[in-house]
């Protein structure tokens, strides 16, 4: 109840500053005459502004929707690669100590020689 006062003050206040129609679909309740063709006027301007609001809403739920998804998506993938990343690493990591090993042996063997 409390959105639609807001709506229809919000929309009092656009028709006095604006004469032209400045959103599609809303009419322009200040050239009705009679009380009850305006109210049903402002009536109609607030349930198009509803029915918009719902239909954006859920547009926007849709997009949140899909947005996780394709988060869920990439953070399964970073996973996979943080793993590959961890592999080869540790794959490096042996190399490296293999070859400093294989130096270290070959530094001995030469000192033996001399």
């Amino acid at each position: 109840m409390g959105i639609i006062r807001t709506l229809a003050a919000v929309m009092l206040i656009g028709m006095a500053a604006a004469s032209a129609q400045d959103i599609a679909g809303i009419e322009d309740c200040t050239k009705t005459q009679g009380l009850d063709k305006r109210t049903g006027c402002l009536q109609s301007n607030v349930n198009f502004l509803q029915r918009t609001m719902t239909r954006n809403a859920a547009d926007a739920q849709r997009r949140l929707q899909a947005a996780e998804g394709e988060i869920s998506a990439l953070r399964t993938a970073l996973a996979s690669l943080r793993k590959q990343l961890d592999e080869l690493q540790a794959t490096k990591a042996a190399a490296d100590k293999k070859a400093s090993e294989k130096k270290v042996d070959d530094r001995k063997a030469d000192e033996k020689k001399k």
